[in-house]
């Protein structure tokens, strides 16, 4: 019954965890800002969540309260343009979210998510206005998933030159990448140091295992040819269980050497 990063939680660095009920977070997050405010402390409280979240009315229950108090809260809107599997344009007859406290008369405003440095300083900006005592704010941040919003999740809501394109030019890691190398603050082989330590901390965490009727499957698809050039984390193959479509990805860069299972072939791993 547990669903994993939705159950994360830690007090002693003020991580508060997300929740199992979508939205459910922001009002967790209001009483956060409500408690800081009454401990007379200058704490202030962020709360994420989801452009699908964004159209539960617990949210705007907590807006209310967060205005009328001028609790110290930032809520921040991860935008990423599809919620679970719908479209903004679908799913919100008001698209610009940060627009959503107007009639709470929450200040908002909205930036771009896949660039690093304007989330940095609109998250100073936002947080100085909400511990000055001005009550809460908006951040709507625009950004974008690569993969399905679970793992049972194909995404075929979207086409795959849709993400190969906002990989290629809007990946925000690759281009604080560039950014750090063009500027001589780093070294591709400092970057890639850093890469690997993350890799080998991932590594050593124990996942739990899949469900048996999961661990296996029909290769369906190869998204790559041999030849091709491919980076981390790029998706090489679609594996259909009987739960679920699961991605095959690019463990590290390189060239697509041979390939070996032909499309069709059943009994595939999914940990292949």
């Amino acid at each position: 019954g547990k669903g994993g990063s939705m159950h994360m939680f830690s007090k002693e660095k003020n991580f508060y965890g997300g929740h199992g009920i979508v939205g459910a977070q922001v009002p967790i997050g209001t009483g956060l800002g409500f408690a800081n405010k009454y401990r007379g402390t200058d704490n202030v409280a962020l709360a994420y969540f989801g452009d699908g979240a964004a159209n539960q009315g617990q949210v705007y229950e907590a807006f209310n309260m967060a205005s009328l108090w001028d609790l110290p809260v930032v809520y921040v809107i991860e935008n990423n343009m599809y919620a679970m599997g719908t479209s903004v344009a679908r799913h919100a007859s008001e698209t610009e979210l940060y627009k959503r406290g107007i009639s709470f008369e929450i200040e908002g405003e909205e930036v771009d998510g896949m660039d690093v440095m304007a989330v940095r300083e609109a998250g100073e900006k936002a947080v100085k206005y909400a511990r000055s005592g001005k009550g809460p704010y908006i951040l709507e941040m625009k950004t974008y998933r690569y993969r399905g919003h679970s793992m049972s999740d194909p995404a075929k809501y979207r086409t795959r030159e849709e993400v190969q394109k906002m990989r290629e030019e809007r990946d925000p890691i690759e281009n604080v990448r560039e950014l750090l190398v063009s500027g001589n603050h780093a070294s591709e082989a400092d970057l890639k140091a850093i890469d690997k330590e993350i890799k080998d901390i991932v590594n050593e965490i124990l996942m739990p295992a899949l469900s048996p009727t999961m661990e296996e499957g029909t290769l369906a698809k190869w998204l790559v040819k041999e030849g091709d050039t491919v980076a981390s984390g790029d998706i090489l193959a679609e594996i259909e269980t009987d739960k679920a479509t699961m991605e095959f990805e690019a463990v590290d860069e390189g060239i697509v050497g041979k390939i070996l299972i032909a499309e069709g072939t059943e009994g595939v791993k999914v940990n292949t």
